[in-house]
């Protein structure tokens, strides 16, 4: 009995695989398995690569993950060529240790006329600044000095009136520390964040965009996060105005590689790369104003001010100095 009923599970798994293949062969890149994209991006950006995705007859031949940016991260780190996904969407700086660790990203096959250079295994999908913005109602109740730079937010006056991003848990809040030491050095730094830090109490926040939700429900009067979220706020009527901060408008981008499997490498990840990037832009500039492909245009809202790029590269290892200098400023506002 035992014996017939294994005979017969082999030849119904044989009959699923003959079929699965069948199946597979139809329409593009036949034979192909479905392209596993892993993605640390916002539900916007997601949603813009699946329409272009699915508009271009890639329907049904993905499987898109959502991940943090350090989960996703630490798995590059981790698992290198191994890893599960055939094309990935990441914060920049970590596809460039990533590839400088394992080596694990193809070059581009398809041409993607960025306005500045970037390296040949990826190419951007979005990028974004960094900016104070206010609850304009809730500065005039409260009668509170209108910001000008970070530093001003260490002025008593904001206590408890502050909410900022944890660097721990979002690269957000890297914006807010690579413009602290590039003004004003490691050093000066921490103690500027210690300000902040006091100030911003309970409202230091997990999320890229929990300080500016804060904002908009009146739960505190400042915040620090992405500028083009709080753009689209006063363009919508609602009472957030937006500061650049004097000590500069950093940036992060996220990008779009292809894993390299070798022999194993899906031929349709560097076709999908290519199509989110050649017909996904336009939607998601909807979300990210930002121009970052020749024929792209700025609207003057979101030109900001002081637009800056930190004098080291961007890599792992300096997230975790900056990450301990966070921690050191903790210490310090508690103090």
């Amino acid at each position: 009995m035992k014996k017939n009923l294994k005979k017969y599970t082999c030849l119904l798994t044989a009959a699923a695989m003959l079929t699965g293949a069948a199946l597979t062969g139809c329409g593009s890149g036949g034979g192909s398995e479905e392209v596993v994209i892993y993605t640390n991006a916002d539900d916007e950006a997601m949603e813009a690569m699946k329409h272009a995705l699915d508009a271009n007859g890639y329907e049904g031949q993905y499987l898109m993950q959502s991940f943090g940016t350090s989960e996703l991260g630490g798995k590059l780190l981790a698992e290198g060529t191994n890893i599960e996904a055939d094309l990935v969407t990441m914060s920049s700086f970590y596809l460039d240790s990533a590839q400088e660790q394992n080596s694990m990203f193809q070059d581009l096959t398809f041409d993607a006329p960025a306005m500045e250079e970037y390296p040949s295994f990826y190419t951007p999908i979005t990028a974004q600044e960094g900016a104070i913005f206010v609850n304009t109602e809730m500065m005039a109740e409260h009668q509170l000095p209108m910001p000008t730079c970070l530093k001003d937010l260490t002025n008593p006056v904001y206590e408890g009136l502050v909410s900022v991003t944890d660097i721990q848990s979002s690269s957000t809040a890297w914006l807010l520390m690579q413009a602290l030491v590039s003004a004003y050095g490691e050093d000066g730094a921490e103690e500027v964040l210690a300000g902040i830090y006091k100030n911003a109490g309970p409202h230091i926040e997990s999320s890229g965009s929990a300080p500016l939700k804060k904002v908009r429900a009146g739960e505190v009067a400042i915040g620090f996060g992405l500028r083009h979220q709080a753009v689209a706020d006063k363009a919508d009527g609602l009472p957030i105005d937006y500061i650049d901060p004097m000590e500069g408008n950093f940036s992060l981008t996220e990008s779009v590689a292809v894993v390299d499997k070798g022999d194993k490498s899906n031929p349709l990840a560097m076709e999908m790369a290519e199509c989110i990037i050649k017909n996904g832009r336009e939607e998601l500039q909807q979300t990210y104003p930002l121009a970052i492909y020749e024929g792209e245009t700025n609207d003057s809202e979101n030109l900001s001010a002081y637009p800056m790029i930190f004098s080291e590269p961007l890599t792992v290892e300096l997230l975790e100095a900056h990450q301990q200098i966070s921690e050191n400023a903790r210490v310090l506002a508690e103090e």
